[in-house]
């Protein structure tokens, strides 16, 4: 049974192929064994973000661990799980549009049971961790994400998380107004938030549970930690392979929800039979 539904798992697949690099053969004779076939590793790097298992248990007589390990690497240097994530949002932009007038960011701690790059102190518990600031837009779709270990304040991952938004070059509104829960409530943040010339809305400081529109924020952690196991319990200690999950994450959102608006708008001839 397939991680992913085929109406994911294809449109994501053709894109994903066509980013890959050309593969230089560089054996003197050209007769070293044949090149697994790039569909089968996607195939089984899905299966690991979704499923949250170990290379080996999801090795088989197709491909070995080593071999998914090996081919994720090249293309994490390539930087193709990057440019999946660009793609998808820049079609969801064309298609549906971004809300980037309302942002929404907040701060997610998983379990790091083996530590790496990117794990801290659980604040709870004191074993490792790791948090993401994400940052989505006003209908929850993942813009930026920033990991660091679970020792970290949310505040001074802002800046950084913030600055993802460079990916959209000079295309962004005039008027950005940033979604805060009390966790931000200091003079530091509204400097911060100044100096990048937005706008802000933050919860306050020992006040009750304020309405606002950070629910999407927290739908899209909901997303990542409940939809993907290897999001929930991190057990990659390179930061660049942590990374390359969570954008392989957002693009498998990005694309799931991109369909679901654009089912009720528009028709395509692979058009699922019911709304996603």
């Amino acid at each position: 049974m397939p991680a992913l539904p085929s109406s994911i798992i294809d449109p994501l697949w053709r894109q994903f192929s066509a980013l890959i690099p050309p593969v230089i053969i560089t054996h003197p004779l050209g007769c070293h064994r044949a090149r697994i076939a790039d569909r089968i590793i996607v195939d089984k790097l899905i299966a690991v973000l979704v499923l949250g298992v170990s290379y080996i248990k999801i090795s088989d007589s197709t491909c070995s661990a080593t071999t998914i390990r090996t081919r994720r690497d090249e293309w994490i240097t390539a930087g193709i799980f990057k440019n999946l994530e660009q793609i998808c949002l820049e079609s969801y932009d064309r298609f549906i549009g971004l809300d980037l007038e309302n942002l929404n960011v907040d701060g997610c701690i998983v379990k790091a049971p083996c530590g790496g790059e990117v794990a801290g102190r659980f604040p709870v518990d004191r074993e490792k961790g790791t948090k993401r600031s994400l940052m989505v837009d006003g209908h929850g779709i993942p813009i930026g994400c920033v990991v660091a270990g679970a020792n970290r304040h949310d505040l001074p991952l802002l800046a950084a998380t913030l600055d993802t938004l460079g990916r959209f070059g000079g295309s962004l509104p005039d008027q950005i107004t940033v979604h805060l829960d009390a966790g931000y409530d200091s003079k530091k943040t509204r400097r911060l938030l100044s100096e990048f010339y937005y706008s802000w809305v933050i919860s306050i400081k020992g006040e009750p549970l304020q309405a606002g529109t950070r629910w999407v924020v927290e739908r899209t952690n909901s997303w990542h930690n409940r939809g993907f196991k290897k999001l929930s319990i991190c057990t990659e200690r390179c930061t660049r392979v942590v990374e390359a999950f969570i954008a392989l994450a957002n693009a498998v959102i990005i694309l799931r929800r991109l369909i679901k608006q654009a089912w009720t708008s528009y028709r395509w001839d692979t058009r699922p039979g019911h709304r996603p």
